[in-house]
């Protein structure tokens, strides 16, 4: 029994990871409103290494369709917005000297339709880590039963309580979706 309460501790936790990356790739996605987070995977040439964006650089939204970039080094700010504009964000950023200047641009439906199905690939991609996660944790069960440390009555309860907890995840999966594509229609 207690081997089988840490594959389901173990399983949550890889569960609500899955369901975290899920949401982190999400912020990547320009849903029409400025979100900080749109910057986070734009890297930057600085003194002959890639760094993040955000380390060379302090991000803020100074109004609901626009983001900024305070460069820290006046000399990285040519670096910075060439790494905006070649990121394939679509953005075109204006430098004022220190500070970069983005201006969010409202999306074309042409432009949502592809967004969502980038969303839903996202989503497909953390519903096959989910499946991954069960068939690991099975296959531990059925190692235990195996090694008879558990009877068949034990391990078909626990491969049930393990498809339960799937179910339940990858509905919280499509939960976070769908809250996406409705951001996504609604800007």
């Amino acid at each position: 029994m207690a081997d089988f309460a840490a594959l389901k501790a173990d399983m949550m936790a890889r569960l609500g990871k899955t369901e975290e990356a899920l949401k982190k790739d999400f912020t990547g996605l320009r849903t029409g409103r400025a979100n900080p987070a749109l910057l986070d995977t734009i890297m930057v040439d600085a003194y002959g290494s890639m760094v993040p964006l955000n380390q060379v650089g302090n991000v803020s939204v100074p109004e609901a369709r626009m983001l900024s970039v305070s460069v820290w080094d006046k000399n990285l700010v040519k670096h910075v917005e060439k790494a905006i504009m070649e990121s394939g964000l679509g953005l075109n950023p204006m430098n004022d000297g220190s500070l970069i200047r983005i201006p969010i641009p409202p999306l074309s439906e042409e432009r949502r339709v592809e967004i969502i199905k980038v969303a839903g690939k996202f989503t497909e991609t953390a519903r096959i880590s989910v499946r991954n996660i069960r068939r690991d944790i099975l296959d531990q069960i059925k190692a235990l039963k195996d090694k008879n440390e558990i009877s068949e009555d034990d391990q078909k309860r626990f491969e049930k309580e393990v498809q339960e907890l799937t179910d339940s995840s990858i509905k919280k999966l499509d939960e976070i979706l769908k809250k996406k594509e409705e951001e996504i229609k609604v800007i």
